[in-house]
Parts: structure tokens; C-alpha cells; sequence
């Protein structure tokens, strides 16, 4: 029988514990959807009032250079390589991930002319496969999306495959792939592969380098803690830097921005994803969310998110027996920092939660989802978070007809 004791102990022997106080979080909250989005560090306000007032107000133009601007992404960038295992400068951030997506789709349509296929899970992100079918009827539908079943992934890439596209780690369920072994097989069918880590960066150890990826993309606002609508990063495997052709060509990425030529050449190396101007106010938040991620090593980050996965597994079966079926699978190597669970009235249930203080999000059919903040989340909340829920689902509050009514975000 776990207690509420023992999860305190846990707190009190926790070596990232101090990371909770650098965060602002409002009192009699349970949050849970830092996976979804990340709370507001304490540092960010302070940082774009300085922005807005000295370097804005009375730098003006001239701090692009005075302030370091023009170097902004450039330096993000290189902050969330070391948090992917990735090289300097193979990490660009600009656009929002659906945007950069489509630019790395299309290139590696131009680095494999021969093949027509993207290959992607009928169960990824929806937005990862809306961007493949938009810019397949952009071809002029010579090219096609081939969507396998959870597993399978492997049995749809043939000798016709230009790209795999996968999520790391599944919005809905959890569910982790093996990032270096999909990779492996995928390349020696000769397809390349783009990965999608949104729910990684930041939250499980990712080696983009060690695993010999292509490409990937991922979010800002989750793990990251860039805010609402943070930019977006996307990478580039060093080796494909130089024969790299992007289907988005602007100002920012040509080889010499502020000469103004008429035709474009493009910026060697990553720089040419850089399309347009830096969104500077959205850039700072971000470069403080992942200033804070760097302090934290990866492996304690881990090591916390997977006990607090499995403790507040056990946590909610202990309060509620029976009420609910794990969607996550429960192999520690096999999931991301969050826990799923199946309910089929998963929705209301969610909401009457919520209702409570603690809020998690809710997935298309029937998914409670949980996601899992080790920087922020103590082991007693997962307790109280535990508590509310067998409360809810013993007293049937979920049943109140106001927690059914479907809210425009969910």
C-alpha cells in the first residue's frame, strides 16, 4: 500500500526538487499537461520586460546587433542540439513544427527523386500526416502516404519509400519507438527518416547523432517551456547539410541576406531554414525554458519520470480499482514521460478532474492523458492527483452533465 508518507520522502530525497521553485506555479494546482504545455518559468517575465523595455523600447533597431538578436535562434539552437544529441549548428529553430515539417518533407523528396512514398502510423500526430497529404497534392499527387498500424512500420517501406516520418514518442498512447533500431532498418531500404519530438526534446534522452538520424522537428512550448506558440526547432543530419534544398526559400536564408540579390542562393548549411525574420519576443521565452532544461541533467530527469509514471500507475489503481485500462505500454524503455489510460467516458471524467485542481488533457476516443513534468512535479501531487480521481469515479461525480459539454480545446 503506497502512502502519501513515502511519497513525501521521495520529495525530500529528490536531487531535482529545487527545480520546482524556479517555476511559477499557482497554488492548489495538480498540473499534468506540462506535456502539452509547459508552465511559465520565473525567469520569463523578468526577461521579456527587459526585452520589450531596454532592448525594444530604447535599443530599437539597433538591437539587432547591440542585443544579439540576429544570432537569437542560432544560439537556441544550439541549446536544444545538446539536449538531442545533435552538433552544433545542425539545429536550426524558426516557423512552428507543422511549417517546418512540410520544408523537411520536401527536401528529402529532393534528396530521393526516384521514390514517391512517405510512410508514416496511421495512429502519429494528426498534423505530421495533414502536412504529408497537403504537400502530396501540392506534387501534383505523384507522390503518395502509405500509413502502417502501430508496429508495422517496417512491413510499409519498400523500395518505392522516399522518407519515414514517426513520431518518437505517440501523443496519444505514450508509446516510444526504438529511435537508432526504425532508423537502422529504414536507411538500409534506402528510405530516410524524420523524426517528430515533440513529446521527447527535453523529457527522455534522445541521440540524434548516436542514432544516425536524418531529420527531425519538435515544439518549443512542452518539455521546452518557450510559452504558447514557442517556435519550433527542426535538424538536419551534418552529412546531408551541403546537397540540402528546401521547398520554403526566404530572405533570412539566403547566402548573403543583406546584400539583396535578386535571385536567391541559398546560406551554406542550416542557416537557409532561417527563412524569415526571428519572432525575437517568442525567441526569448524559449531561450529561457531551455536554459533551465540544460541545468537539469537528462538522467535524473528520466530516472524521476519513469518512477513517477509507474507510482502514479499504481497510485490510481490503488484508488481506483479496476475503473480504468493503461494505454501506455509498461515497459520503462518503451515510453515517453507520460501515462495514458482508457475510459469510455474519458472526457466528462477528465473535466470533473480538472474540476478538482488537477488538470491533465483529454485525447480523441477515450484517452485520460497525464503527462509527466519531473522538473515540476512533486511525488506527493501524484498522490493527491490519485485521490481526486477515486473520489470522482466512487461518488460518479463525472456524471454531472456540465462535465460532458465539449470545450473548444480539450
Amino acid at each position: 500500500m503506497l502512502t502519501r508518507a513515502a511519497l513525501e520522502q521521495l520529495d525530500r530525497d529528490d536531487p531535482l526538487a529545487p527545480f520546482r521553485g524556479r517555476f511559477a506555479l499557482p497554488p492548489g494546482v495538480v498540473y499534468l499537461d506540462g506535456n502539452s504545455l509547459g508552465p511559465l518559468p520565473r525567469a520569463t517575465p523578468g526577461r521579456i520586460a527587459e526585452v520589450v523595455a531596454r532592448e525594444w523600447g530604447e535599443g530599437l533597431i539597433r538591437s539587432w546587433n547591440d542585443a544579439g538578436w540576429i544570432d537569437l535562434a542560432t544560439r537556441v539552437g544550439d541549446g536544444i542540439a545538446q539536449l538531442v544529441g545533435a552538433a552544433p549548428g545542425s539545429v536550426a529553430v524558426a516557423d512552428s513544427t507543422s511549417v517546418n515539417l512540410f520544408k523537411l518533407l520536401g527536401a528529402a523528396l529532393t534528396l530521393r527523386p526516384g521514390r514517391r512514398v512517405i510512410v508514416s502510423e496511421r495512429d502519429n500526430f494528426p498534423t505530421d500526416l495533414y502536412v504529408a497529404q497537403g504537400l502530396a497534392a501540392f506534387l501534383g499527387g505523384r507522390h503518395a502516404i502509405r500509413l502502417a498500424e502501430p508496429g508495422g512500420v517496417m512491413d510499409a517501406v519498400g523500395d518505392d519509400t522516399a522518407v519515414v516520418m514517426l513520431s518518437h514518442v505517440n501523443y496519444r498512447t505514450g508509446a516510444m519507438h526504438d529511435m537508432a533500431a526504425v532508423t537502422r532498418a529504414a536507411q538500409e531500404r534506402g528510405a530516410l527518416v524524420l523524426w517528430d519530438l515533440a513529446h521527447s526534446a527535453g523529457a527522455v534522452p534522445v541521440d540524434l547523432s548516436a542514432a544516425d538520424a536524418d531529420f527531425a522537428v519538435g515544439c518549443g512550448y512542452k518539455f521546452l517551456n518557450g510559452g504558447p506558440g514557442a517556435p519550433a526547432f527542426l535538424y538536419v543530419a551534418p552529412h546531408l547539410h551541403a546537397g540540402l534544398r528546401l521547398p520554403i526559400t526566404g530572405w533570412l536564408g539566403h547566402a548573403a541576406p543583406f546584400a539583396f540579390e535578386v535571385e536567391y542562393r541559398p546560406a551554406p548549411g542550416l542557416a537557409q531554414a532561417v527563412v524569415g525574420t526571428p519572432p525575437i519576443l517568442s525567441l526569448v521565452p524559449l531561450e529561457v525554458g531551455v536554459g533551465l532544461a540544460l541545468e537539469a541533467p537528462l538522467s535524473d530527469v528520466r530516472a524521476k519520470s519513469l518512477r513517477q509514471v509507474a507510482l502514479l500507475a499504481a497510485l490510481i489503481e490503488q484508488a481506483a480499482p479496476g475503473a480504468f485500462r493503461r494505454v501506455t505500454p509498461d515497459v520503462p524503455a518503451r515510453h515517453g514521460s507520460q501515462l495514458c489510460l482508457s475510459h469510455p467516458d474519458a472526457y466528462a471524467v477528465m473535466q470533473a478532474l480538472i474540476d478538482q485542481g488537477v488538470i491533465g488533457d483529454f485525447r480523441a476516443p477515450d484517452i485520460l492523458r497525464f503527462g509527466i513534468t519531473p522538473l515540476t512535479l512533486s511525488y506527493a501531487e501524484l498522490w493527491d492527483a490519485a485521490a481526486a480521481l477515486g473520489v470522482i469515479m466512487a461518488e460518479g461525480a463525472w456524471r454531472d452533465p456540465r462535465f460532458a459539454v465539449r470545450r473548444a480545446v480539450t
